[in-house]
């Protein structure tokens, strides 16, 4: 069965954007670019919510940037084809390898996995992600931890009044002294 994703980039402190909205911290240098873009070979489809799919749009156009490092062009020739699933209530079409859905997040989770298909199905964006954990459909947590404290915004994690244990599957520092983490969902038998 497909595993369900969820990884960005966060601050110390937990969160993907800060109190200002601002997001400039989580800017990869081309080494994190390098395994963002190994990561995203590893994905079959992509779900996000309108929020993340209006900031990735950019990458559309990309290879049309000058200034885009190699790195940067690999990581748009990868995203621009991976089939993507937008979440929305407000968004009237999305552009490129885009669907667009008003809801059912459980359910498209559960159609995707259900049908053949290889890679992960990874989720984007902190409001889709807690729909998802608060469902138990999250099976891996990725954070790529930044050495920075924003003091609020919006969390990584969700807030839900819910116990989940994790298993440590792998870390990785970079020279930037950013920090990968990857945690598996504890999903042990009742005794």
């Amino acid at each position: 069965m497909r595993s369900v994703t969820y990884s960005m980039g966060v601050s110390l402190d937990g969160y993907i954007v800060g109190p200002d909205g601002d997001f400039d911290w989580t800017a990869p240098d081309d080494e994190v670019f390098r395994f963002v873009t190994d990561e995203i070979r590893q994905v079959g489809v992509h779900l996000m919510g309108r929020r993340l799919y209006e900031t990735m749009l950019y990458w559309e156009t990309a290879e049309q940037d000058p200034s885009l490092s190699a790195p940067m062009l690999e990581w748009a020739a990868v995203w621009n084809p991976l089939p993507k699933v937008v979440f929305s209530t407000t968004l009237r079409s999305v552009q490129g390898n885009a669907r667009l859905l008003s809801g059912g997040l459980a359910q498209e989770i559960e159609r995707l996995r259900a049908e053949p298909g290889d890679g992960d199905i990874a989720i984007g964006g902190a409001a889709l992600a807690a729909e998802a954990a608060a469902s138990g459909l999250i099976d891996e947590y990725r954070p790529r931890v930044h050495p920075v404290l924003v003091g609020g915004g919006v969390p990584f994690f969700p807030r839900a009044e819910r116990r989940v244990d994790l298993d440590l599957v792998e870390t990785r520092t970079f020279d930037s002294r950013v920090v990968c983490l990857r945690y598996r969902v504890a999903r042990r038998a009742a005794r």
